[in-house]
């Protein structure tokens, strides 16, 4: 699980306000039924999910629904987006209950956090909980402020609800996990539902079904009535779906690479200001999203000295050995990037293999010509054709018109009458007017073969 750190300001507030269709008021049911609001947390605990699960849990306060299902299937995420979660379930005058599905899902790291904050939680079989240990930047375990601020936080939301402190503490100290078949016996979650309704239906059915004294429903905020319930599923706005979406191991290793290499493109030839937007727009979304995952400082660093490398074979015209050096250490780079403790937390073989080798054939070809283009003469403007070598199509006497680099000019001449189809040297270019002299004897011959070949 991430410390807070500076995060999306900006996209979280577009986020927002594409959200504002989303949250118009919904109708209530045309049945006398309770409305159980059913969210989906999926994926990385970021900014963009905590904002979709803190408007679904007030939405269903305003429409007075019975009860909040959030389904939870997360590796972990920022600690700073965990937290605005577990408050908008805490101060919730609508019980939300927690469910831990599908099969094969898990409540790792801030996942953890709110199942425990939940007062009804559940999980599917097959499911695991835990591994709830705080990861820094560089992918190493955080300080003991951290972790101790951590272990106290998570016994605190475990005692709220009579579950096993001690374990929840451990989870965050010795990142421990428990599968859903263990986890009921340790008190860490209540029971084990194989469906979404399954776990609803473990609330009260009043007034058939007398409220409990003692455990989570004891609490009066949480009076529940679910006799005969209905789900009723929200879902992302369309601008905090996308923005959650990027937050991929393998989007941020490519937006990455496609920045690097941009702005490369953009030092080689600072006219191409497309390359610098290219850039710094890459750039800014894959720093971004590396705040929402556990980065490790390593492979960021390898994956910038691959684009050094890239452009070095380049300067040395080492003949792509320092490029193919280059796409060996961005594999590295790229194996390196996640921190491996965190479950999903790296990047796929095919886009390790594919970006890498991608980009080493950018930089010998495209780069590798827009450095030739760089280099070779000016081919336009005055400099272009000053010192040319043309042929008159007419008599200088002393204006006509002169044949050079392909193209007919009015000549003058600054020596006297030329005859037409004579070689002759361009000195000077005045607006569309070439001076001119007759050419050298010894560049008559070359002269006159480039003037046919321009000709022809």
């Amino acid at each position: 699980m991430r410390r807070p750190r500076a995060t999306a300001a900006i996209l979280i507030t577009l986020a927002w306000v594409g959200a504002g269709a989303a949250t118009s008021a919904r109708a209530q049911s045309s049945t006398s039924r309770p409305t159980v609001l059913e969210l989906e947390l999926t994926g990385v605990v970021d900014p963009f999910m905590a904002s979709f699960v803190e408007r679904g849990i007030s939405l269903a306060q305003r429409n007075h629904d019975a009860a909040v299902l959030l389904t939870i299937d997360t590796p972990g995420g920022l600690d700073s987006s965990m937290r605005g979660i577990v408050k908008s379930i805490l101060g919730s005058t609508v019980p939300v209950i927690c469910y831990t599905s599908p099969s094969g899902a898990r409540a790792a790291s801030a996942g953890t956090f709110i199942m425990l904050a939940c007062p009804i939680n559940a999980m599917a079989p097959g499911t695991n909980i835990g591994a709830a240990h705080p990861v820094g930047v560089s992918g190493a375990i955080e300080n003991e402020k951290v972790t101790n601020d951590a272990a106290a936080f998570i016994r605190s939301l475990a005692d709220r609800w009579h579950r096993n402190a001690n374990w929840a503490e451990r989870a965050v100290r010795d990142a421990i996990s428990a599968p859903a078949e263990e986890a009921v016996p340790l008190h860490v979650v209540d029971f084990v539902a194989p469906d979404a309704r399954a776990a609803v239906a473990i609330g009260p059915c009043y007034p058939s079904t007398p409220r409990p004294t003692t455990g989570a429903l004891a609490d009066p905020t949480y009076l529940l009535n679910l006799c005969g319930f209905e789900l009723s599923p929200f879902k992302m706005s369309v601008s905090e779906s996308l923005f959650h979406s990027f937050a991929d191991p393998n989007i941020a290793f490519l937006l990455l690479n496609i920045g690097f290499i941009a702005l490369i493109v953009w030092v080689i030839h600072p006219g191409l200001h497309v390359s610098l937007g290219v850039g710094v727009v890459c750039m800014a979304l894959g720093l971004v999203i590396l705040e929402t995952l556990p980065v490790r400082l390593t492979g960021v660093i390898l994956v910038l000295v691959a684009a050094v490398l890239f452009v070095l074979d380049l300067k040395a015209k080492a003949h792509g050995i320092l490029t193919a050096a280059g796409i060996g250490v961005l594999i590295l780079g790229g194996l390196l990037l996640f921190n491996p403790a965190v479950p999903s937390a790296h990047v796929s073989l095919p886009v390790l293999i594919t970006v890498p080798v991608l980009a080493g054939l950018f930089s010998g070809l495209v780069l590798g010509s827009l450095l030739k283009a760089k280099k070779a003469p000016i081919r336009a403007g005055k400099e272009a054709i000053v010192g040319t070598v043309g042929v008159t199509v007419t008599k200088l006497d002393p204006s006509g018109m002169v044949r050079a680099r392909g193209e007919t000019w009015r000549g003058e001449s600054v020596a006297g009458f030329i005859p037409a189809d004579t070689p002759v040297r361009v000195i000077d270019l005045r607006g569309l007017t070439l001076e001119v002299e007759p050419a050298p004897e010894g560049l008559e011959t070359t002269a006159g073969q480039k003037t046919k070949e321009e000709i022809s």
